[in-house]
C-alpha cells in the first residue's frame, strides 16, 4: 500500500512537473505556477539519488527565486523555498556547508511569517527550523557511526542510547514527515486551483 502511494504520488507530482513546463512556456512571468513547478520539483526530489536529488532541489530553488522575481511578496513561495533550502542542507554531510542552507531557510520561513503572520504551517516552519541542525548533526553522526561499525547498528547498545535514538529518529521522521505533507499540500492547492485535470492512472 505505501509503494502505491508513493508511486501516486510520482505521478501527481511528474504530472504537475510537466504542466508547469508547459504553462512556463506561454507564460513565463506566472509566479503561481512557477510556485507549483518549484513545489514539484521538491516533492520529485525526494524519490531520486542524492545527486539527483540535489541537483532537483537546486532547479525547484531557481523557480522559486524565479517567482519571487515576479512577485516578491508571494509568501506561498517564500515558504517552499525555506522547505528546498531546508532539504538541501539535509542532503549536505558538511556542518558548516549545511548550516548556511539552515540559516537561508530561517529567514525565508520568518519571511514568510512576517507576511501572513496568522499562517500556523508558516510559524511551525520558523519554529521546528532551529531544531534542525542538531538533527542534522545527529543524523550524520549515526551515520558515519553505522558506517564505522559495518553493517548496522550494534545489539549491544544500551537501552538509553537506544531510547535517545529512537527519540531522535521519531525527530527526524516527525520534522521530515511533515515537511513532506506542508510541501505536498501547497502543491496540491496550487495543482488544483490551476484547474488541471488529474493524473492519468
Amino acid at each position: 500500500m505505501e509503494m502505491q502511494n508513493d508511486f501516486d504520488r510520482l505521478l501527481f507530482f511528474e504530472h504537475a512537473r510537466k504542466t508547469a513546463e508547459t504553462t512556463y512556456t506561454k507564460d513565463p512571468l506566472d509566479a503561481e505556477n512557477l510556485t507549483r513547478w518549484g513545489g514539484a520539483l521538491l516533492e520529485l526530489s525526494q524519490f531520486q539519488s542524492v545527486s539527483e536529488s540535489k541537483k532537483m532541489i537546486s532547479d525547484a530553488i531557481s523557480k522559486l527565486e524565479e517567482a519571487l522575481e515576479v512577485n516578491p511578496q508571494k509568501h506561498d513561495a517564500i515558504w517552499c523555498l525555506g522547505n528546498a533550502h531546508t532539504s538541501n542542507a539535509f542532503l549536505t554531510p558538511d556542518e558548516d556547508e549545511a548550516n548556511v542552507y539552515f540559516d537561508k531557510a530561517a529567514q525565508c520561513f520568518q519571511q514568510a511569517v512576517d507576511a501572513d503572520p496568522e499562517n500556523e504551517l508558516y510559524r511551525k516552519s520558523y519554529e521546528v527550523s532551529s531544531k534542525a541542525p542538531e538533527l542534522h548533526a545527529e543524523i550524520h553522526k549515526q551515520g558515519a557511526m553505522q558506517q564505522a561499525m559495518g553493517s548496522g547498528p550494534s545489539t549491544s547498545m544500551s537501552t538509553k542510547g537506544s531510547k535517545k535514538k529512537k527519540k531522535s529518529s521519531d525527530l527526524k521522521y516527525d520534522i521530515c514527515g511533515w515537511v513532506i505533507l506542508a510541501v505536498g499540500l501547497v502543491a496540491w492547492v496550487g495543482f488544483a486551483k490551476s484547474n488541471a485535470p488529474p493524473p492519468p492512472r
